[in-house]
């Protein structure tokens, strides 16, 4: 059973996180992972092990905070459904590869650290907002298959919905930022789900794992962080569109450099 602080301690973390994914069409998994990680070694998890349940579990709060994120995206006309169905199947098919296989295999302090330079890439990006040639369009269906393979796959290495992945993408090729971030929520449930029965898979044989876990999922965390994030996901969906989203990521990006530095360290630490 959780003691009462540590409920807490997830809930706070679950609203900010399900504000997050509505507000940038993240899956959270940016914030989750680091704390996560700590928590989890804060209840003597070996550091290797911890940072793979913090990255499968995060991963599953997607499942939750994408449905209720993306209904409120869908209320208002924004999500392009028909990019969705484009890049869904290679996302699948790309999260199955990392996480019932790629992901067993590597260390956590491979992991941490590949995740610290996944997020310092992100932020640098954010910070960036390059304009895109006004000729660029997405491309075809299986050059979307193609790069839906490859969203899923590095979303399932570090326990992200993708949305620093697909909505730069997307917005690259002159996709509205409204409708990239909108998308980018409806993208999530298929990355999520697809990541999370590999780690439930690939983590059956795995052994000292924390009382309560399914595969490398932490299900306490799972259940008190998802309750939460429903909840602000929406109010995060509708402050998308009439907030000032560039300086908000800009004020975000700050945030992720210590993360990232922060999972540098558990990286090197990590056996």
């Amino acid at each position: 059973m959780l003691d009462p602080l540590l409920i807490v301690e997830l809930g706070l973390l679950g609203l900010c996180t399900g504000f997050l994914a509505g507000l940038l069409g993240i899956g959270g998994g940016m914030l989750l992972v680091p704390f996560l990680t700590y928590l989890l070694g804060a209840r003597q998890v070996a550091p290797d092990l911890a940072v793979k349940m913090a990255i499968a579990t995060s991963m599953a709060t997607i499942v939750f905070t994408s449905v209720s994120s993306v209904r409120a995206h869908h209320k208002r006309g924004a999500v392009r459904w028909d990019i969705v169905t484009k890049l869904a199947p290679g996302i699948v098919l790309g999260g199955f590869v990392a996480s019932l296989g790629v992901f067993a295999l590597l260390k956590g302090s491979f992991l941490a650290v590949f995740f610290g330079l996944f997020v310092s890439f992100s932020a640098v990006q954010m910070f960036l907002d390059k304009k895109p040639a006004p000729t660029r369009q997405m491309p075809g269906t299986a050059g979307q298959l193609g790069a839906g393979g490859f969203i899923g796959f590095l979303s399932g290495l570090v326990g992200a919905g993708g949305g620093f992945v697909s909505v730069p993408f997307m917005t690259w090729c002159n996709v509205p930022i409204h409708n990239a971030v909108a998308t980018s929520a409806a993208l999530g449930f298929p990355i999520a789900l697809a990541n999370v029965v590999g780690y439930v898979i690939s983590g059956q044989s795995v052994t000292s794992l924390p009382a309560g876990s399914l595969g490398y999922v932490w299900l306490p965390a799972l259940g008190v962080i998802a309750t939460c994030s429903v909840l602000t996901a929406p109010l995060g969906a509708k402050a998308a569109h009439n907030l000032p989203v560039k300086k908000l990521k800009r004020v975000f990006a700050s945030l992720l450099f210590g993360l990232a530095a922060y999972m540098f360290w558990k990286g090197a630490f990590a056996s």
